[in-house]
């Protein structure tokens, strides 16, 4: 069984890594905070790592402060633990260089990389499967641990809205609720402590609106140019693409996010009827049945001269 696998890597090592995927999302940093602190605790040397600063509206998360996007010189691990991440590249680190042993855990889709891979892509979020593995070790889940495997449940759910959020998605919310989980806490901080500067970003994106003549899809889209106006981070833009899938008849949403001068960062939502995960995955990106993303290169006209055809099939 892989857990027992994933256990005895657990009881026989004692130098770790966790990392999850550039750009942390809710469950990214759940994940991984969660398996940090419950490693930590039972007296493993741990480094929790992401090559991207922890959001600014989940530092309030109990020890987030051991997150780090720096590793010691000449770090090597017994074991690295990567989460959520979809692929190994997307840790923006050399992880297979670094340790004697790869875990992966996730519930992505083609998530099948590393000596030993926990995958279950019915489990509605990452934050499930490391408190699955937590409990089968025993382990005794601490309030900040609970916190932040509860946040990436809230978070990779949209709020308990989305159909990813299943039977074990209420059950493992409850037992964590039942540790002492603070909920309004959480949700707010995660929905509404947003800054000026985010709320003025959104002013200048959502003009851009654009609906099919379908009415099928829609996109917003971001400049560069706008982070600059506004004095905005690059992650106030998350949850941008909610917008336009909110417009009624709209199946699938697009937020077309410039990253560089001729690169584009292309997020993706479905209500559910269309598969994006498998979209993304024919432009080289990858994700979840309502969730993907993909990143394409060129200007955004010639971005959205490939992107549309596609859409335009998919809907014909």
């Amino acid at each position: 069984m892989v857990v027992q696998q994933i256990i005895e890597q657990i009881k026989n090592n004692q130098r770790f890594l966790v990392v999850a995927h550039e750009n942390p999302d809710g469950d990214a940093i759940g994940s991984t905070l969660g398996l940090a602190l419950a490693l930590r605790d039972m007296g493993k040397d741990v480094v929790a790592y992401n090559v991207d600063n922890i959001p600014e509206i989940m530092q309030f998360l109990p020890n987030s402060d051991i997150l780090t996007n720096q590793l010691p010189a000449g770090a090597k691990f017994d074991v690295a633990f990567v989460l959520d991440a979809g692929e190994v590249n997307r840790t923006a680190l050399p992880v297979k260089e670094l340790c004697t042993t790869l875990i992966n855990i996730d519930h992505h889709p083609f998530s099948t990389f590393g000596d030993i891979y926990f995958l279950e892509t019915s489990a509605c979020a990452t934050a499930v499967l490391v408190y699955r593995l937590l409990v089968a070790c025993e382990c005794d889940i601490t309030l900040p641990i609970a916190t932040a495997l509860y946040l990436g449940i809230l978070s990779d759910t949209g709020s308990f809205r989305y159909s990813s959020a299943n039977q074990e998605a209420f059950e493992v919310a409850g037992e964590l609720i039942g540790l002492g989980v603070d909920t309004w806490e959480i949700s707010c901080n995660l929905y509404e402590s947003h800054t000026p500067e985010r709320m003025k970003l959104l002013g200048l994106v959502l003009p851009s609106l654009y609906i099919s003549s379908c009415g099928r899809y829609a996109s917003v889209e971001m400049a560069l140019e706008a982070l600059k106006l506004t004095g905005a981070a690059p992650e106030y833009a998350d949850g941008f693409v909610n917008y336009p899938r909110a417009i009624r008849g709209v199946e699938v949403a697009l937020f077309f996010n410039q990253v560089a001068s001729d690169l584009y960062k292309i997020s993706f939502r479905s209500r559910g009827t269309i598969d994006v995960g498998s979209l993304a995955h024919k432009l080289g990106g990858g994700g979840h049945h309502n969730a993907a993303g993909a990143k394409l290169k060129g200007s955004l006209a010639e971005v959205k001269e490939t992107v549309y055809p596609l859409l335009d099939q998919l809907f014909s």
